[in-house]
């Protein structure tokens, strides 16, 4: 039963924007890149990229692991993984954890002031990556990292990483990712945004406070239906009925920590990835994963409702050096099991990436 309260508390947090920083916690910080070219030929104006970082860079500039984040999350998204003792081990790694486009914190439609709200350009996952590129190497002076590690959305930049600079990694740790979003993922995203989108307090983007009814809605879909599973709630809730206030009060925390526009943007750039329209590989998402060099575990989540675990499962039979396992065999938390909240789903992903991170020849097809 605690562990059931704790899971009904800690889903406030699976998908909530930038939380407040306390004393105990790493100081965030933000690098000017000036303007970001995207792909699109566009240019984000007077960029920054937000991030906090864990640990200390060695002399040799050997020992950097770069954390993703992922859809409206943001750096601290793997906190439950850093830490003595942790798969990202402080005393071991310096980990730059950092904040996506579009989240909040880097420069995105809620806080650009040249191009503000609905202004904004649209940009990729590709463009992600190459603004966290241009952090690693022009502010840190980093040539290699030890590994890139990311949930979900975070999982799909690790592998777009993997592609755009195979040489640039030893590792790659994909959680729930996608490859290719497949049809399923972009019905959910066009739904939870539609729900947004629809509401008249939207005002095409123009609201002067939160548009309440599809931000509730929103959460619904996305959080509460397609972050988890109905073995979760059939465990969590003996009284059916008791689900129903249990969703208002998550609605009643998005409305405090969400923005809408951001969420859009971020749900574009989700819906159009493919690895396999990176420059080279014309659009054959089989031959971009097979470039990747690095040694690479993705780990999926059983009755995944977001990102379905049969696409990352077959998607990444193309990588050469590849380590495939389900979170926490046996259990139904879907895409919640990287969510960081599920004690024994904490627990294993500790384990399992910090022994595949310290294992040279760790990267072998199995799967579980």
């Amino acid at each position: 039963m605690k562990d059931l309260v704790r899971v009904s508390i800690l889903s406030l947090l699976m998908s909530a924007p930038a939380l407040a920083h306390t004393p105990q916690q790493a100081p965030h910080q933000l690098y000017s890149e000036g303007d970001l070219k995207l792909e699109s030929g566009e240019v984000i104006k007077d960029f920054s990229i937000s991030y906090v970082t864990h640990g200390t860079l060695n002399a040799e500039k050997s020992n950097a692991v770069l954390m993703v984040t992922a859809i409206s999350g943001n750096h601290h998204r793997l906190d439950f993984m850093i830490g003595p003792g942790k798969a990202l081990d402080p005393d071991k790694y310096f980990i730059i954890c950092t904040d996506a486009i579009g989240n909040g914190l880097t420069t995105s439609p809620s806080n650009s002031k040249a191009q503000p709200r609905m202004q904004f350009p649209k940009f990729a996952i590709r463009d992600m990556v190459e603004s966290q590129y241009r952090l690693a190497k022009e502010k840190f002076g980093i040539e290699h990292v030890v590994a890139v590690v990311g949930p979900s959305m975070g999982g799909m930049q690790a592998l777009q990483w993997g592609v755009s600079h195979p040489d640039y990694m030893d590792a790659l740790v994909a959680m729930v990712p996608l490859a290719k979003t497949p049809a399923w993922s972009v019905a959910v995203v066009e739904a939870s945004r539609k729900a947004i989108m629809t509401d008249a307090a939207w005002n095409d983007g123009n609201y002067d406070a939160p548009p309440e009814r599809g931000i509730r809605l929103w959460r619904d879909i996305l959080n509460l239906l397609s972050a988890r599973t109905p073995d979760m709630y059939q465990a969590q809730f003996k009284n059916p009925m008791d689900v129903l206030p249990w969703m208002k009060a998550q609605e009643d925390a998005a409305l405090k920590a969400f923005d809408a526009n951001d969420w859009i943007y971020q749900t574009w750039a989700y819906e159009r990835h493919d690895v396999g329209t990176s420059p080279g590989f014309n659009g054959d998402t089989a031959k971009a994963l097979a470039s990747i060099k690095a040694r690479t575990l993705i780990l999926t989540g059983t009755k995944d409702l977001l990102n379905p675990e049969f696409e990352p499962t077959e998607m990444g039979k193309n990588i050469r050096n590849v380590k495939m396992e389900t979170i926490s065999p046996g259990t139904v938390n879907g895409h919640a099991s990287a969510g960081g909240f599920i004690p024994a789903d904490v627990e294993f992903l500790n384990r399992e990436v910090g022994s595949f991170l310290q294992n040279p020849g760790g990267g072998a097809k199995t799967s579980n």
